[in-house]
């Protein structure tokens, strides 16, 4: 049976279980994201397996989890993988690590598993209305925490509908994870972008302040030069589901689907399970032998888990948005669990 126990901002994960071979630092996003959820799931099947202790610090921002991960001072995290790709060059969040240094830490991380389950959505209140998402001139935007891949994606987004930028027509709003919804249910911004999972506890937390709708990329948009530069963009993937299975993950709640086919399209936040390049070849073989074992687990265990799209197949690297622009690795050790399980690793993805 799996304890936990907040204290701190940080959730303790101690599996009863005295046969733990190790204790693992994480750090993960808020509760009802995605990589949340990954996190706490892959904790639980960590402990039936006898595994590991996963103590997992909430809320954290992403762009300092990676670089932790790299300098060898945490274990695990989720990272959207524009962020290793940034690191490797010592640009944006990274400028001030510079490329050298910059090259040398991302060479130092690995990937156990990918997902991506978080699709960039644009929503506002019924009660204060867009009139035309394509024109969104003067409007207060949430578009992110206030630097990393999450800002990136949500500024993408608000140019590929209105051709703006943030300070050039709109005033972006940016806040930290767990600043999000109290910001925005406050009044501190009129639309907000946000890449999310399939459910978002965040759009249900916002949507019970007041009735919301939230829109897709229209067709004609993602299918043009800037919007398909987007999906192929560093850390991107394209996503689609049919939006009546959208709706439905939404029923009960206040929440409005607006899209202008039978699917819901986007571009997805493409993820890894990042761990040093150090960490103990065996450990890792057992962490990922038992994510794999825990396929039934991470797939039921949540309304989320449908649409959560991790690997626990083949991975051919471009699926996963990791043998393009990005380029990771996997750990020798995950490589070795997957290839066990029977399933195959892209050449690009062996370190």
């Amino acid at each position: 049976m799996l304890k936990q126990m907040l204290m701190g901002g940080v959730l303790a994960l101690a599996p009863v279980l005295a046969s733990a071979q190790a204790t693992l630092t994480a750090e993960t996003t808020t509760p009802g994201s995605t990589p949340h959820y990954i996190d706490s799931t892959l904790a639980a099947a960590l402990d039936s397996a006898g595994v590991a202790t996963m103590q997992i610090t909430e809320g954290a921002t992403l762009t300092n989890s990676v670089l932790a991960v790299a300098e060898g001072r945490l274990d695990m995290a989720p990272a959207p993988l524009i962020l290793p790709f940034l690191l490797s060059r010592g640009i944006g969040p990274y400028a001030g690590v510079g490329p050298e240094r910059g090259a040398e830490l991302a060479s130092n991380i690995r990937a156990i598993f990918f997902n991506a389950g978080s699709a960039q959505i644009l929503g506002y209140y019924n009660s204060n209305p867009v009139e035309d998402i394509r024109d969104m001139s003067g409007k207060r935007i949430w578009n992110g925490p206030p630097r990393g891949a999450a800002l990136t994606s949500g500024r993408a987004m608000i140019q590929l509908l209105s051709g703006l930028k943030d300070g050039e027509g709109y005033e972006g709003i940016q806040t930290d994870w767990p600043d999000t919804v109290p910001t925005i249910t406050g009044g501190g911004a009129d639309v907000w972008t946000i890449p999310e999972g399939l459910p978002s506890g965040r759009q249900i937390a916002i949507a019970s302040a007041g009735g919301i709708t939230i829109h897709d990329v229209p067709s004609d948009l993602l299918a043009s030069e800037l919007g398909q530069q987007i999906v192929a963009a560093p850390g991107h993937a394209p996503y689609s589901v049919p939006v009546e299975d959208f709706r439905a993950a939404y029923a009960g709640n206040d929440i409005i689907v607006v899209t202008d086919d039978d699917t819901f399209d986007s571009f997805a936040t493409a993820f890894g399970q990042i761990v040093p390049a150090g960490l103990d070849e065996e450990l890792v073989y057992q962490i990922t032998k038992a994510y794999l074992g825990g396929e039934e687990r991470f797939i039921t265990g949540s309304p989320r888990g449908p649409f959560a799209r991790m690997s626990f197949g083949d991975i051919d690297g471009t699926s996963q948005g990791a043998c393009g622009a990005v380029q990771i690795k996997m750990h020798p050790g995950a490589i070795r669990a997957f290839e066990e399980a029977g399933h195959s690793i892209a050449d690009c993805l062996r370190p």
